[in-house]
């Protein structure tokens, strides 16, 4: 009986410990289930406050706009047709619902067109980068070569049968324009250190586009980008320093002929979406104003997001 007795025992707590692991085992799933609902709930929720962000970025675009001027601190200020500044709306941590958002608006006609620039002007921009001799000369021969309609690769270039062809995930060479600067990402010689930049410091894709009209806004552009124009040291100093008593209405004498505007209608916006202290979703648009018989509207041309 007493044996019985024992063996009643262990099965009652082997079945309790079987009970107990189960139940873990449940606790643990509900756990990672619960912990899955809410990053999905905060990715979507991120995802929502960065689409405002943009959206609050359109507003203030819509505006009387006529200048944007590249201030001290790196954000744009605009002006109205009288030349008179215009009040910023909030574009840090911005609160709305149960987050934040906040967004940044540059300008599209800023940045050199890698559809209309000549080589020479691409290559002083890599050049301005840091960039070594080698590897600007791959990186130039290889866009053009991406972009002609033929299938001859450059010197220092790259086309379909003799490169992408041969990769391990073969692509052909698109042989017309860039429809974004992510194409880039695809082109020989430019890898994603070079595109997006490191330790803080900004890449390529800060400087290019293929969005603009091909003129680079006097008002706004970088000295990284003035520097593909030709311009020197010297003359970029000037540039900044004369930018901060307010917009340029002329191009002066000694920059014509360079390809320079003094107005854009083309913007990017990049938006993050905050949830407790962290970017939840980030969004990118290129906006473009247009003038209508009802006044000022926008347009889309690209947008993109990382969730």
């Amino acid at each position: 009986m007493t044996g019985h007795r024992g063996f009643a025992l262990i099965a009652v707590l082997l079945v309790l410990a079987m009970i107990g692991v189960l139940g873990a085992e449940f606790a643990y799933s509900m756990r990672l289930e619960a912990t899955s609902v809410r990053a999905y709930k905060d990715t979507l929720s991120g995802a929502h406050l960065a689409e405002a962000g943009v959206e609050q970025a359109i507003r203030e675009l819509a505006g009387d706009v006529m200048y944007a001027v590249l201030a001290e601190d790196g954000n744009l200020t605009f002006y109205n047709r009288a030349n008179l500044e215009l009040k910023r709306l909030p574009r840090t941590n911005v609160p709305l619902g149960g987050g934040q958002f906040s967004y940044r608006i540059t300008d599209e006609e800023a940045r050199l067109n890698l559809n209309t620039s000549p080589p020479d002007r691409v290559v002083r921009l890599l050049e301005a980068l840091g960039i070594e001799k080698s590897v600007r000369d791959t990186i130039n021969d290889s866009l053009q070569d991406w972009r002609d309609p033929n299938e001859e690769h450059r010197l220092n270039g790259a086309e379909s049968e003799d490169y992408y062809l041969k990769l391990p995930l073969p692509y052909r060479s698109k042989n017309s324009n860039l429809d974004s600067i992510t194409e880039l990402l695809q082109i020989k010689g430019v890898t994603s250190a070079i595109y997006h930049g490191v330790a803080g410091k900004p890449g390529l894709a800060a400087y290019v586009t293929v969005k603009s009209p091909g003129q680079v806004n006097l008002n706004t552009a970088s000295c990284m980008v003035l520097r593909s124009l030709g311009f020197g040291d010297a003359e970029c100093s000037a540039v900044e320093q004369n930018r901060r008593a307010g917009a340029y209405t002329s191009v002066p004498g000694q920059f014509g002929g360079r390809g320079l505007s003094l107005t854009t209608r083309t913007f990017r916006v990049e938006a993050d979406g905050i949830i407790d202290g962290q970017v939840r979703a980030q969004l990118t648009a290129i906006i473009q104003r247009h003038a209508g018989t009802a006044g000022e509207t926008v347009t889309v041309l690209e947008w993109s997001g990382v969730r």
